[in-house]
């Protein structure tokens, strides 16, 4: 649908935020907006109606409230593109972890501010990435429709050992032969995975409660993740996929251990680290400015991750709008690290891996539900 302008319909119960979301995305160019509503069940009626390529939807609303909706717009087969608008709470991020788990492509964060105008360019800064992503709808795909509450986790497997009939999407990139590519040469070659360092964005908390329950309890290595979010939201993550995984998954607080079977996830607000002491390695989280308007940022934690482990470390950038992480994919690989890229097909956005996948870091492109064998597989 490139060069036809993206058809919004607003979904919210207060005639004010109703008003505030319509201006604000009056102000991107690619939106129209064809109508609103200030309930889930006037809102399914207008979907039929208007036909809206987005919507926006907030939880908190009388008659039938935002996960209602959802769920009956999943039940509809609908393909319109959600987008929850979320309350910056604890209560709130933990109802957008199952709304993202029940479809939604994405969420914002309603803005706590008095100010009028700061809400209005909170939520434009938010909306106008999204909108351009329903846009250029050639590098959307749909969001996952649920993810199994309980998945038991890979055992590695050689290559001898899987089945001769299985079909494989797996695909192993040849070395690249572009200039900037080809400066890109290890100083060692690739060492034994001690950490393993994922970048997330768009689609990710889907995506990862399709790769970290999956990962065995004993798991040799620690992971570390940072996944693009506010604040409390990344604790709500953490929370979620630790209640389905096998593995121990906790939001990073800073001045931890790395340990073997854990996963760190980057708290929203901070930038993370890892650092070198005495006696191992550690998280450490600052307040050093975004990245690539991230922060979290994933080039911050892999640019240290290269620092820190070298050639013993294994990069794994998935679905998400944007380039952030090649940066620091180039030093890992330059340092000789492993890569592994979320295929297009099974990503939401196909931004950040097609980034790494052009810029030639990456060793493998694998489809969603085989990174955690993959990962597995490496680090064994």
């Amino acid at each position: 649908m490139t060069g036809k302008k993206v058809r919004v319909l607003v979904v919210d119960d207060t005639v004010l935020y109703r008003k505030v979301i319509s201006d604000v995305l009056a102000m991107i160019p690619e939106v129209e907006v064809v109508g609103t509503a200030n309930n889930g069940k006037i809102a399914l009626a207008k979907v039929e109606q208007l036909t809206p390529d987005l919507m926006t939807l907030d939880f908190e609303m009388p008659v039938m409230d935002g996960l209602a909706t959802l769920l009956e717009l999943k039940r509809m087969k609908s393909d319109v593109a959600v987008i929850m608008v979320s309350a910056h709470t604890s209560e709130g991020a933990a109802v957008t972890m199952k709304a993202l788990e029940h479809g939604a492509f994405d969420f914002i964060a309603k803005p706590d501010g008095a100010s009028l105008e700061k809400n209005r360019q909170s939520l434009l800064s938010q909306l106008r990435p999204v909108v351009q992503t329903v846009a250029t709808r050639r590098i959307l795909r749909p969001a996952l429709t649920g993810i199994p509450r309980s998945v038991p986790p890979v055992q590695p497997v050689s290559a001898a050992s899987r089945p001769a009939t299985a079909p494989v999407r797996r695909q192993e990139m040849p070395p690249a032969t572009s200039p900037a590519a080809s400066a890109i040469r290890p100083v060692l070659p690739s060492g034994r995975i001690a950490v393993v360092a994922i970048g997330i964005s768009t689609g990710g908390p889907n995506a990862l409660a399709e790769v970290i329950p999956r990962l065995p309890k004993n798991l040799r290595v620690p992971v570390v993740i940072v996944q693009h979010m506010p604040p409390v939201f990344t604790k709500a993550l953490a929370d979620s996929l630790n209640q389905k995984s096998a593995v121990n998954v906790i939001e990073a607080q800073g001045e931890e251990r790395l340990e073997a079977g854990n996963v760190y996830i980057a708290p929203g607000g901070k930038q993370m680290k890892v650092v070198k002491k005495a006696t191992g390695e550690f998280l450490q989280l600052t307040d050093d400015p975004p990245e690539n308007h991230c922060k979290p940022a994933v080039d911050y934690l892999f640019r240290s991750v290269s620092s820190i482990y070298g050639n013993r470390a294994l990069g794994v950038i998935m679905t998400g709008m944007g380039s952030d992480g090649v940066k620091g994919l180039r030093l890992m690989k330059q340092q000789g690290s492993q890569v592994i890229a979320q295929d297009e097909t099974s990503c939401v956005v196909f931004g950040m891996p097609m980034e790494a996948i052009k810029a030639g870091v990456a060793d493998v492109v694998v489809p969603l539900h085989q990174i955690s064998a993959e990962i597995v597989n490496r680090v064994k």
